[in-house]
């Protein structure tokens, strides 16, 4: 699966390069979108729109969160840690879709099926029913490949990258 830890060595596998391609068709396909990010159950970032890009380097974009995708996926794992726990407290049962409006843009995160999170930091004109169906096509053709020794290999993979 992996040759070495270092960047210029990491082959990825197939289903690794597969979720890439996944989200790289999500951000392709889907007009509007700043910036897509993957994380795991316990907010680790596992795959993203913009790999590599460290918080200096975004400080200036106005056009996605303040940073790299790291922040998205910071907010992300916020936002998907209260909406479980509001789902809770209400009996609600699971959370399948959390979206924020706001005024500059919007946030959508959904969940994915092992308690990953797809988020997606999107324009504000964005068409959100088009961004949900783009959503939830990815959950359903990633979300059974998740395996814990393919989010590992994703880790790695996204601090090789940094």
């Amino acid at each position: 699966m992996r040759t070495s830890g270092t960047p210029s060595t990491y082959r990825p596998s197939s289903q690794a390069r597969n979720l890439h391609w996944l989200l790289t068709n999500l951000v392709e396909e889907v007009p509007g979108l700043h910036s897509v990010a993957v994380v795991s159950s316990d907010g680790l970032l596992l795959l993203s729109s913009d790999p590599g890009r460290h918080t200096e380097e975004r400080a200036g974009n106005s056009e996605g969160p303040k940073g790299s995708s790291a922040d998205l996926a910071t907010i992300v794992s916020g936002i998907g840690s209260l909406t479980l726990g509001a789902a809770k407290l209400m009996d609600g049962g699971g959370i399948k879709q959390t979206m924020v409006a706001m005024a500059e843009g919007s946030l959508f995160v959904t969940a994915i099926s092992d308690g990953s999170l797809l988020g997606v930091h999107a324009t504000p004109d964005c068409d959100m029913s088009v961004v949900a169906y783009h959503m939830a096509l990815f959950v359903g053709r990633a979300g059974h490949v998740l395996t814990p020794e393919l989010r590992s290999e994703l880790r790695q993979s996204m601090e090789n990258a940094q």
